[in-house]
């Protein structure tokens, strides 16, 4: 579950984006395009410790960084209080993540629309018109290449004596 929390928040924004993302108690999503650390992040909150998302499983413990530790490029990470720092990961901290994710590429996807209905329509490739892609010989080929199923048949085991 961790994962996909991790992979929903990096592929939010731009797909080729591959900055550094945090998570901050208020529910921010903080962008960092150049590199960072850990102490950084907690000289702003010091009542606060820094997560990767990655490491996130229910039942075990929180990893958290070393106040040295450089976060990683395309990696999001969360920020969690002090006070949970020796406990387990529970189903409600990764429901709160779920939830800034939905948000994030909720505002990322209507983002995504709106700059679509900008964009002009391009014509759509027709290939009908192209008498090379009618000819026997091509159709033939491209059923050649079609897939083709595995039949399974039940096997019939006879009775050991």
């Amino acid at each position: 579950m961790g994962n996909y929390i991790s992979c929903t928040l990096s592929a939010a924004g731009s797909k080729q984006w591959r900055g550094i993302k945090v998570i901050f108690p208020s529910g921010e999503i903080g962008q960092f395009q150049e590199g960072i650390k850990a102490a950084e992040l907690m000289l702003d909150m010091p009542s606060f410790f820094v997560v990767n998302t990655r490491s996130l499983q229910i039942g075990r413990r929180f990893c958290a960084l070393n106040a040295d530790e450089d976060l990683e490029f395309g990696n999001v990470y969360v920020m969690l209080p002090m006070k949970k720092l020796h406990s387990a990961v529970s189903a409600a901290d990764m429901g709160a993540l779920l939830l800034t994710a939905k948000r994030v590429s909720a505002t990322a996807n209507e983002r995504t629309l709106q700059h679509r209905e900008t964009l002009p329509q391009e014509p759509k490739l027709n290939l009908d018109d192209c008498e090379e892609l009618s000819s026997p010989e091509f159709m033939h080929r491209l059923s050649l290449c079609r897939s083709k199923k595995p039949l399974l048949e039940t096997i019939a085991e006879e009775p050991v004596c």
